[in-house]
């Protein structure tokens, strides 16, 4: 065992849980991920980069939204079966109170050209940071059992099966997620 044990932050309480993941919904307009890493990676420092990648990847095999799933484990991994419910319910108290007041606004502005164009214009931006997270994380990739170019030639060809082709997504996730899983497990020492 090594001598030196370093101690990585962690939540204290079931209410900072909460609150950690209330502040994390409330920021996550046109989408989470990149929020999500900078909360929990770079300034509460919950998880490594590297666990965090595990993390959201298990998230997003599993159903349902991926940050609800990746606050419910995190949620069990700090406090249980508690913590799980606690995690959960802070991703979703704000934002629905958030979402059920705009959708009543929304319901009385939909006739309007420029709500129109809001909403595309918050499509790009939802883009932007999705693709900004993505080249912050892809450095991990160095480290990954598939190596470098199998990891991108993975990607791309994700991307051309839901952007290009247009498969469902269930179909690109299973199909290349189990030959991903396959490959790795190969190539992961005994």
């Amino acid at each position: 065992m090594n001598s030196i044990t370093s101690v990585q932050p962690r939540p204290q309480t079931l209410t900072e849980l909460f609150l950690g993941f209330s502040w994390l919904a409330l920021q996550g307009f046109g989408g989470v991920l990149a929020v999500a890493q900078r909360e929990l990676v770079e300034k509460k420092r919950w998880l490594s980069r590297d666990e965090f990648i595990e993390e959201w990847a298990v998230a997003q095999l599993m159903p349902g939204p991926n940050v609800i799933n990746l606050a419910i484990s995190l949620g069990s991994r700090y406090f249980g079966w508690r913590g799980a419910w606690v995690a959960m319910a802070g991703m979703l108290a704000f934002p629905l109170v958030i979402v059920l007041i705009l959708a009543t606004v929304y319901a009385q502005l939909a006739h309007l050209p420029a709500a129109a164009g809001a909403l595309r214009g918050m499509a790009a931006v939802a883009a932007g940071l999705i693709a900004a997270t993505g080249l912050k994380l892809a450095p991990a990739l160095k480290i990954n059992v598939l190596g470098k170019p199998l990891c991108v030639l993975l990607g791309v060809a994700t991307f051309v099966g839901v952007a290009l082709l247009r498969l469902p997504l269930a179909v690109v996730v299973l199909g290349l997620g189990a030959l991903a899983c396959t490959l790795a497990w190969r190539r992961l020492p005994a």
